[in-house]
């Protein structure tokens, strides 16, 4: 006979502490989680047409690290924050609010609805997102419990004494998830068990309506912070007209009371700290607030929780960001945050969202070394790359090369024809020179062979153009599916064996259309050309919605550009955005379906030659970059 949830419970924490305890271990060594910076986003989209202004990242937050938002799995982004790098020291301990509202119906639908002209689809959850909320509920209950052991314990270490963090959920897991957040915070931390009361459509007949969530704030010590002044809310009118009845000699309404063997008088200006239930509506469906994201929770819940418990300037973190609300709100409020969410469409929508409000700069990170962290979570801490290129060839169908010919075990032939096959290592990016020295193999092992067929797990943004200039078509690249390492571990090799698809990469074509040079400073105009979307197979898409996006792809490649930024002088490392456009953004026109394709900017004259960088994500959370090298121009 099976166990029962709560006969199972002690072991299942037991799991969770035994691994954030391995993670806490490794944050100092060689293997620790790193973030790597995508990009560092000025938010600017009001017009087409932009004065560059010399802005450096160490400019933005004096001795604080600018807001964060971050790509990936949450576990491995709180071990990166814990662990600190050498541009950024640990936030251990450094967080004053932490809000999550993580997913608790195993029947959630995550898919995105993506519009695009004439034509509408529904997008799936990528392969990375699909395993993971498998994972969470493999078994139920059990199951997201295991998953969010580890994380509230990493959580805790994140939380600044001070601090308090604010748990949102609801009836399906609540009272097993307040079992937890006792045995990680203790039950004296138990701060407020607020309830959350909203109306919508629905009202069934043979129960009471669920209309409500809870929300479990647990503070991390004794001396927590409570902002008293700032919680506080109005009184309604009934209120007043009942328990302030007095007037005074101008005719306000007070109460006056005797105390202390005199006269006070007290007035309803400064509101009342509320009770812990809070009557709060969702967005309508004409808010200017909605952002049609499924879960999106209301800008009135988050400006609460985040006034009641943070001052202007400490730092508010959510891992499971969602629509973007927590970072929105905190960035209104003067707070500074750090967001972090596993699915790409909640990322873009939040990125778009911080623009539009014109937020102070944040940079927007991803986690580094991805799927050897993975990697090392499946196999074990001793997992060595080169056993997973030997994997990686034979799900491919080739051979492995002779030792002597072979090169860190990651070449391998095609048996039926003279091609050869190199998988590249998942820690590190497939660049220009790993297609050279493929193309070398190519001629060199074994008295040379026809054609060469590159195997990455992660390229640079502009791959696809290189590739293009190349212009050599006995090399062609393929993208390993990035959701590999989970089904190695679900169904093993053999299972595997034929399955596997490796499909082509994206690319984004540009031009420069004129540079006309000023006194000090020079407009530089440049036009989107084409996109080519990766191979739609590789697209978590239903068949029919897959045939109507290769329609609007041959018809109309750029509709499918759902954001895009200029780096007018990039260094090659750090993407600088200084201007963006997107869709559904009408500042720059009236179409919400499209962006603009050309672009003017105007910025400070340079010596020499700049390289003026494009970079563009498609609807589905592809990225492609061009880089152009521009000239000096003299006036």
């Amino acid at each position: 006979m099976s166990k029962s949830l709560l006969e199972q419970l002690p072991k299942i924490v037991a799991e969770g502490k035994r691994q954030a305890a391995q993670i806490l271990e490794q944050l100092e060594g060689e293997q620790r989680v790193s973030l790597q910076t995508r990009e560092f986003v000025v938010p600017n989209r009001s017009t087409s047409e932009l004065d560059v202004k010399s802005l450096e990242l160490e400019d933005t937050a004096g001795s604080d690290s600018p807001n964060r938002l971050i790509y990936g799995d949450n576990l491995l982004a709180m071990a990166a924050l814990l662990a600190g790098d050498e541009d950024t020291p640990s936030m251990r301990g450094k967080i004053d609010l932490i809000y999550i509202d993580p997913p608790f119906d195993s029947k959630a639908d995550y898919r995105t609805s993506i519009t695009l002209p004439d034509v509408d689809v529904e997008q799936r959850p990528t392969a990375m997102e699909q395993f993971a909320y498998s994972d969470t509920w493999a078994e139920g209950t059990a199951s997201y419990l295991r998953m969010i052991v580890p994380r509230l314990i990493l959580l805790r270490e994140l939380l600044a004494g001070s601090g308090s963090i604010c748990i949102h959920i609801d009836w399906h897991v609540g009272h097993y998830v307040k079992m937890v957040l006792d045995e990680v915070f203790g039950r004296p931390r138990l701060t407020n068990e607020v309830i959350w009361h909203y109306s919508t459509l629905g009202r069934p007949t043979d129960r009471f309506a669920q209309k409500h969530d809870t929300l479990f704030v647990y503070s991390k010590s004794e001396d927590r912070f409570f902002n008293e002044t700032d919680a506080r809310v109005p009184y309604s009118q009934e209120y007043i007209e009942s328990h302030f009845r007095d007037f005074d000699d101008q005719g306000r309404r007070c109460r006056k009371r005797f105390d202390a063997g005199k006269w006070r008088v007290y007035y309803p200006e400064s509101g009342m700290i509320p009770n812990d239930v809070w009557d709060i509506p969702y967005e309508n469906s004409q808010s200017k607030e909605r952002v049609n994201y499924a879960t999106q929770k209301p800008v009135a819940l988050l400006e609460r929780i985040i006034k009641s418990y943070t001052s202007p300037e400490m730092l508010v973190a959510d891992f499971f960001v969602g629509s973007g609300t927590t970072c929105a709100v905190a960035e209104r409020l003067g707070r500074r945050w750090v967001a972090a969410d596993l699915g790409k469409p909640a990322i873009m929508i939040t990125r778009k969202r911080l623009i539009d409000q014109d937020a102070k700069p944040f940079l927007y990170q991803e986690i580094g070394d991805y799927q050897v962290e993975q990697a090392r979570s499946v196999f074990g801490r001793k997992f060595r790359v080169g056993e997973l290129a030997q994997t990686i060839l034979g799900l491919y169908g080739a051979l492995p090369l002779p030792p002597e010919e072979n090169v860190n075990g990651s070449l391998g032939r095609l048996p039926e024809d003279k091609t050869l096959v190199l998988a590249d290592s998942p820690s590190k990016l497939t660049t220009l020179t790993t297609l050279r020295k493929a193309q070398s193999f190519r001629d060199t092992k074994m008295g040379g062979f026809a054609k060469v067929i590159v195997l990455g797990w992660n390229f640079p943004a502009g791959i696809g153009q290189q590739i293009a200039d190349l212009n050599d078509d006995r090399l062609e690249v393929r993208v390993i599916p990035p959701d590999l390492i989970d089904r190695l571990k679900k169904k093993g090799k053999e299972k595997l064996a034929g399955s596997i698809k490796f499909s082509t990469l994206q690319y984004l074509e540009a031009s420069l259309v004129g540079i006309y040079p000023g006194e000090g400073s020079d407009e530089i105009t440049v036009r989107l050309d084409n996109y080519v979307l990766l191979s739609p197979e590789a697209i978590s898409l239903k068949p029919e919605d897959r045939d109507k996006v290769l329609e609007v792809m041959n018809r109309e490649p750029l509709a499918l550009i759902e954001y895009w930024a200029i780096d007018p002088d990039y260094d090659g490392e750090l993407f600088r955005s200084t201007w963006q456009d997107y869709r559904g953004n009408t500042a720059n026109d009236d179409d919400p379906l499209r962006v603009v394709t050309t672009a003017t900017v105007t910025t400070p004259k340079k010596a020499g030659t700049r390289k003026f960088c494009i970079r563009a994500v498609d609807v589905f959370g592809f990225e492609s970059e061009v880089v152009m090298d521009i000239g000096e121009v003299a006036r």
